[in-house]
């Protein structure tokens, strides 16, 4: 799987984990989901990802049609 495609998914999972413990735990988790969507913003505009230097670090290679 790809760096970007990671990227996705982590993001989603980390959306819908935060939501779900905003709502059933603690409204304050929604900063997290907050702080999710703003990275992921930022990002599209300024290309640096710290979830993807961390991936890259990991291993993980980066899709050839996005590169």
């Amino acid at each position: 799987m790809s760096i970007e495609r990671m990227i996705l998914a982590i993001a989603g999972f980390f959306v819908f984990l935060s939501a779900t413990l905003g709502y059933y735990h603690h409204v304050y988790w929604l900063f997290f989901t907050a702080f999710v969507g703003l990275n992921l913003f930022q990002s599209a505009f300024t290309g640096f990802c710290p979830m993807a230097l961390i991936l890259k670090k990991l291993g993980f290679k980066s899709d050839n049609a996005t590169a």
